[in-house]
């Protein structure tokens, strides 16, 4: 059933979003400020991809580049809608719906900036399920969805399209080196497609789910129960339904670079009693592997999520810093993301890494 959403919604959605985000996506606060400043006193339509028309044209929106650069260089706002626009002149076609590419962070938002100032519905649904750090990493190109053409817009009016056929990591490649140009970030439209592409492509309903997981770990925190048993309860009934506790410690180190594009490193993580191996968690914006010693925790597609060791608040990977106080939590990803056509797209191959992919439910962790 569709649903409003409102500017005190932004607030558990942030949060959820970041959770989902898996370290990445993008700093959720800005992209929030971003959506209230041109909301208001208003709503947003959230559309459910059941309820969608076969042939109706949908055109996800987005961010792209480091996130650490985000952080310094605030986006203006106008540049998302003016890559919409320029992919529909480009088409000929007029979209009549947008959606999110992914569900973490900030790119939870940047649809949400497009609806307020278009009037445009949103629909609830997105390509990755998670945060990947690549335009290629997408559900809808795992089924069968063409990136291009996509439109990318920078903030002082420029504006270009690319097209690469069928070619989706040439086109990441294309906007990749052209987001640089512009100083690290931009704004992008991509993966034009119809309601019947969406029901077939998308991670179903993960807006109303970040929404859901934010509001939930709030009120366990105000009501002062266990904010990870909510955040856990949560998920049980969804395509998410496995949350694992890998780890509680202190944040002892963090190698951080912003490099081609993306921000990537690792963070050593010491136990809070000080005993057994640390936990190093690998990230390429995303969080990546989270390995014990020798022993493997989790690795990408699942979700692997460094929040605040007694609210649960999540950290991005911008975020980290020495000293903080940390569980590591491992979350389950659909089983629309575990297929090998899909892992082959965003797995552990797809990011260079020599791991099989194994289930987090099936590795070291306790239920949460």
């Amino acid at each position: 059933m569709s649903w409003i959403l409102t500017a005190a919604d932004l607030p558990d959605l942030a949060r959820g979003a970041t959770l989902l985000g898996t370290g990445g996506g993008g700093d959720p606060y800005i992209g929030q400020m971003l959506v209230q400043q041109v909301l208001g006193n208003g709503g947003i339509t959230i559309l459910d991809p059941d309820e969608l028309a076969d042939d109706m044209f949908v055109i996800p929106t987005a961010q792209m580049g480091a996130p650490t650069v985000m952080v310094e260089k605030i986006p203006a706002g106008t540049e998302p809608l003016a890559a919409l626009r320029t992919l529909e002149a480009h088409l000929g076609r007029t979209a009549e719906a947008t959606m999110p590419i992914e569900c973490g962070g900030v790119n939870s938002m940047i649809p949400l900036i497009v609806a307020a100032e278009s009037g445009l519905p949103v629909v609830d649904a997105d390509g990755m399920g998670r945060a990947f750090p690549e335009l290629s990493m997408e559900t809808f190109a795992v089924y069968g969805v063409q990136g291009s053409p996509l439109a990318l817009a920078g903030e002082r009016g420029e504006h270009v399209i690319i097209d690469t056929g069928s070619d989706n990591r040439q086109m990441e490649s294309f906007a990749r080196a052209i987001t640089i140009r512009l100083g690290g970030v931009g704004h992008i439209a991509e993966y034009a497609m119809t309601g019947a592409d969406v029901r077939r492509t998308a991670i179903p309903r993960t807006l109303s789910m970040a929404l859901a997981l934010g509001r939930a770990i709030r009120i366990a925190r105000e009501q002062h129960r266990s904010p990870f048993a909510a955040l856990a309860d949560t998920l049980s009934t969804t395509l998410y339904s496995h949350v694992r506790e890998l780890h509680v410690g202190k944040v002892v180190d963090v190698e951080r670079r912003t490099t081609e594009g993306f921000a990537r490193g690792k963070a050593l993580i010491e136990a809070t009693d000080g005993s057994g191996d640390p936990v190093v968690i690998a990230f390429q914006n995303e969080n990546l592997t989270a390995y014990r010693g020798e022993e493997l925790l989790a690795i990408v597609p699942d979700l692997i999520c460094v929040v605040d060791h007694e609210t649960a608040e999540p950290i991005t990977t911008e975020g980290l810093r020495y000293g903080q106080r940390v569980r590591v939590l491992g979350i389950s990803t659909p089983d629309l993301m575990r297929t090998p056509e899909a892992l082959d797209t965003f797995g552990p191959s797809a990011f260079g890494l020599t791991e099989t992919f194994v289930p987090v439910e099936t590795l070291a962790g306790r239920p949460v």
